[in-house]
């Protein structure tokens, strides 16, 4: 059974940093696209980051490139999203998806077609 799980939340200060991790079993990174969402009270869920196994592209919302890196371990399974020089406008529920990409229409990050949702993680950030 395909499983996605996340880590790494927490609460730090307006300029700390954190690592998300999703971790997945059931299945290899290999053939999907990984993305990262955040949602926070009253808002929509929004894609934050997208990393594509199968042609390496990426994707970052603008309001966190130059903060943000999304990077994958495939030997462990794992996706990573490195959050640097944190805001209080950062504080969501953060959750991770896993795609495969029909190729008759490209692989190419950002996605839209999400199979697999983990159960998110909080990541609290305070003035």
């Amino acid at each position: 059974e395909v499983h996605l799980v996340e880590s790494g939340g927490g609460l730090v200060q307006a300029g700390g940093s954190l690592r998300l991790s999703c971790a997945a079993s059931g299945f290899t990174f290999d053939d999907y696209a990984i993305g990262w969402f955040r949602q926070a009270p009253g808002k929509e869920r929004e894609g934050v980051s997208c990393i594509s196994s199968l042609d390496g592209s990426t994707y970052y919302v603008d309001s966190v490139k130059d903060r943000f890196t999304i990077s994958s371990d495939n030997a462990k399974n794992t996706v990573y999203l490195q959050m640097n020089s944190l805001k209080p406008e950062d504080t969501a529920v953060y959750y991770c998806a896993a795609e495969i990409p029909d190729l008759r229409y490209g692989s190419t990050c950002p996605r839209d077609m999400y199979d697999y949702w983990g159960q998110g993680t909080q990541v609290t950030v305070s003035s």
